[in-house]
């Protein structure tokens, strides 16, 4: 049994070799890479002969799957697989296992984070304070009293309303299908077109898939109340950027805090919201907390772990 992780997942060597003690008992050859790479050929390469691949979220595109005779199982250090090549792994068979909840902590508290350096202009205020000026134009708005709508209130979507909720906000939550935790935050189930019309603070917690790529468009754009903000810490693709940067620019919607695009940073020197008003910006590090690190590490040891043994966890394609 041939196992090798192709890319750094965030811990230390020494973290690493302690987490692989257990496959390594198992019987499994264990190989770390600990540079990433997005080359498809040096990916196949990393990839030959191997068993199971261990990844985090670059891509892993289905030219490469076809290409691996010997490949069986994909552990993916990341709650979404939208990067990996599930096309040709449905063809071959190759399970595709997940970390499910691994960043449910540290991506609700971005939601906050970046909805508090909206609201309080907080790069601003830096900027102010490093220019030798003052507080002037900077009067920002509180959490407190503000209606907020979660779009996708699932794990993390409950977890990020329970921070809002703790904030003295009142919840909306939205999702395919109601979950009982709702009622026990004292979240109000409501339609988008509710949480459009009512929410001061939206948040997108979707995954990335068939039915939600391009589910946040230039309509729902167009029809958020006058004054709110977004805050999108699920998937770029979900969202109309183009169209979000216009509302901006023309003072539609009062602000925007984004951490995911639709590519990977770096981002375009003139990808709309780059220059768009009132905005802040992230490279896509909502998952990115040594908590969470650390967790993944254990899930995805721990995935492979299972498999070895003919028992998985967290499968999400076969």
């Amino acid at each position: 049994m041939k196992i090798s992780l192709l890319e750094p997942i965030g811990l230390t060597f020494d973290e690493i070799e302690e987490l692989a003690k257990e496959i390594r008992s198992l019987g499994a050859e264990f190989t770390y890479y600990d540079t990433k790479t997005t080359d498809p050929a040096e990916l196949i390469r990393r990839s030959e002969g191997q068993d199971a691949v261990m990844i985090a979220n670059n891509p892993y595109p289905d030219e490469v799957v076809r290409a691996l005779p010997d490949l069986k199982m994909i552990a993916v250090a990341f709650t979404g697989i939208d990067h990996v090549g599930l096309e040709a792994c449905r063809e071959k068979g190759i399970m595709v296992l997940n970390c499910a909840g691994y960043s449910t902590v540290s991506v609700a508290e971005e939601v906050i984070g970046l909805t508090l350096a909206v609201y309080r202009k907080l790069l601003e205020g830096d900027s102010a304070v490093r220019g030798g000026k003052t507080s002037a134009g900077l009067t920002g708005l509180e959490i407190a009293g503000k209606t907020v709508g979660i779009l996708g209130c699932g794990t993390i979507g409950i977890q990020t309303g329970k921070l809002f909720k703790a904030f003295g906000a009142e919840v909306l939550a939205y999702a395919r299908h109601e979950r009982p935790e709702w009622k026990e935050e004292g979240f109000i189930p409501a339609s988008v077109e509710e949480i459009l019309e009512k929410c001061d603070i939206i948040s997108i917690n979707m995954p990335n898939n068939a039915s939600t790529k391009g589910f946040f468009g230039r309509e729902q754009i167009n029809a958020m109340k006058p004054g709110s903000i977004l805050i999108n810490c699920a998937r770029g693709p979900i969202v109309d950027n183009e169209a979000l940067a216009e509302a901006l620019n023309a003072g539609r919607i009062a602000g925007a805090g984004i951490d995911v695009f639709d590519m990977e940073p770096p981002i375009p020197a003139d990808y709309p919201l780059v220059s768009a008003k009132n905005t802040v910006l992230m490279p896509h590090v909502g998952f990115l907390t040594k908590e969470a690190m650390v967790r993944r590490g254990i899930i995805e040891f721990s995935n492979v772990a299972s498999w070895i043994k003919g028992s998985p966890e967290n499968v999400c394609s076969f």
